[in-house]
């Protein structure tokens, strides 16, 4: 299994447009880039890949790497920055399947599989795929299931992705706070990669409106306001789900300039192999 880093920030990536703040420009002179999300998924058995979300920056992502187009994707919730790169099958795909959740939202009074459908219902080259909820299910010689998280006010996913013939697993939180149901916590256990949601480290959650949630014994809150998880946060979950290795995703440029930079956070191009007997770094 061969995992790419396509996307690794928020909803407006780092750097920002229009921001001089330390961090976007710190980015800028690194030539770092940290575009809004999304994971390529490589099986080298069968020369099939996945994509885990269409981030808005897909032909940017796909023209700067080596990643070949998917054969098929997934997504995980319906927030922009995760669902509208799928614009960009237009004139792209021949017919390119995406699956999605089937649970209907309370909120939408929809389900994640229907909102594409009629979203992208112009789209003749999409065909949606319906999952229930933690039930395995085949895409690219892999099983991947879809994994509820907590992302208020709108239903999200996690993912789990195996390889059934080597062992290798990856886990993604999904867009979530720290408040995972035990039974979610319990899929996506024991990965080799995790891939976990760590907007902003726990100390600025003073500047959110809601401040923090989900404190430690300490009293670091490993949730910001209510719907991402903090740095810290992200790293205690990582270490209850004994991940072998962490990478942590969907980060803003509130960073400070001083941590934006540091381990483990990702940026993007990262490209890593999993065998089910550890984890290489490939660039």
């Amino acid at each position: 299994m061969e995992v790419t880093l396509l996307g690794t920030g928020d909803t407006t990536g780092t750097p920002t447009v229009g921001c001089e703040c330390d961090t976007c420009a710190e980015a800028r002179k690194r030539g770092v880039h940290r575009s809004r999300f999304s994971v390529h998924v490589r099986n080298e058995r069968t020369d099939e890949s996945l994509l885990v979300d269409l981030s808005p920056d897909f032909r940017h992502q796909f023209l700067t790497t080596d990643a070949s187009l998917p054969d098929e994707a997934i997504i995980t919730h319906i927030h922009f920055d995760h669902l509208d790169g799928l614009g960009n099958a237009y004139r792209v795909f021949d017919n390119l399947p995406v699956h999605a959740a089937n649970t209907v939202d309370p909120i939408t009074e929809e389900s994640v599989a229907d909102t594409i459908r009629r979203k992208y219902d112009y789209l003749d080259r999409i065909t949606v795929v319906d999952h229930d909820p933690f039930e395995p299910f085949e895409v690219c010689g892999f099983s991947v299931r879809l994994v509820p998280v907590d992302h208020p006010p709108l239903i999200c996913f996690g993912l789990t992705i195996e390889d059934p013939e080597t062992g290798a697993k990856l886990s993604l939180s999904g867009d979530s706070s720290y408040d995972i149901p035990e039974d979610s916590r319990t899929a996506l256990a024991d990965p080799d990669l995790f891939l976990a949601d760590a907007i902003v480290p726990a100390s600025l959650c003073e500047h959110h409106p809601l401040g923090g949630k989900d404190y430690d014994d300490e009293g670091t809150p490993r949730t910001f306001g209510s719907k991402h998880m903090t740095r810290e946060g992200a790293l205690s979950l990582a270490a209850e789900l004994n991940a072998t290795e962490t990478r942590l995703v969907h980060t803003a440029h509130f960073y400070p300039v001083e941590e934006a930079f540091e381990e483990p956070l990702a940026v993007d191009g990262e490209h890593y192999r999993l065998d089910g007997s550890g984890v290489d770094r490939l660039c």
